[in-house]
């Protein structure tokens, strides 16, 4: 089957297994990261564009945190796709390899890529993760985890391992503090540093008006 065609047929299976998602992890992030993962692509150049957009659009196809913290579920429908559609092991292998590497897992836990396909995807993800649609993300998953808006009593956390980044109790305002306001300094990519910069910025503001708020200021 030609590269192209197994780009789409991938593109439609993601749409009809997300679409609908309500937390953010949805066919629209995916469609995002996608795209973005093909501009940083296009502008580092010497990338293998076949694995990164099939990376880019299956690395969410089965997200851990809805699947009771199971790392493994994702690579597993990942494989079982491209073997389906008959891809060859070295670009299987290469793909499930990103899916494998592009969470964040702590901020004590170092989550870089091998590959420079493998940088790209992660970056593309966390930059979803930043600006106005990452504040809109975090509320959205802060909700279907059933964690607090804010909660004083419960403080941010540095987590050093995975499983502790799993399990820990959270806010949606401290996860700004434990991996929200990191990203921009764990991009592996100049481009995706670049615009990192301004999202980052929008999400200091208005961290800085929720507390202001938050403290009757304004």
């Amino acid at each position: 089957m030609e590269k192209e065609k197994i780009i789409q047929k991938t593109a439609q299976f993601v749409r009809e297994h997300l679409e609908g998602e309500s937390t953010g992890h949805d066919w629209w992030h995916t469609y995002r990261v996608w795209k973005m993962a093909l501009r940083i692509a296009n502008e580092e150049k010497d990338v293998d564009l076949f694995v990164v957009q099939l990376a880019a659009l299956l690395h969410d196809i089965a997200d851990w945190k809805f699947h009771g913290g199971d790392e493994s579920i994702g690579v597993k429908l990942a494989r079982e796709w491209l073997e389906k559609l008959e891809v060859d092991e070295k670009t299987i292998n290469h793909v499930c390899e990103i899916i494998k590497e592009v969470s964040f897992k702590g901020a004590g836990v170092k989550s870089k890529p091998r590959t420079k396909e493998g940088m790209i995807v992660q970056d593309a993800d966390r930059l979803d993760a930043l600006g106005a649609i990452g504040i809109a993300r975090c509320f959205a998953t802060g909700a279907k985890l059933n964690q607090e808006i804010y909660n004083p009593e419960i403080k941010p956390k540095f987590h050093k391992t995975f499983e502790e980044y799993k399990n820990s109790k959270t806010t949606s305002i401290n996860h700004f503090y434990e991996k929200l306001l990191l990203l921009k300094d764990l991009m592996n990519t100049e481009t995706a540093r670049r615009i990192a910069e301004g999202r980052h910025k929008f999400m200091e503001e208005f961290i800085d008006r929720f507390f202001r708020e938050w403290n009757g200021e304004d």
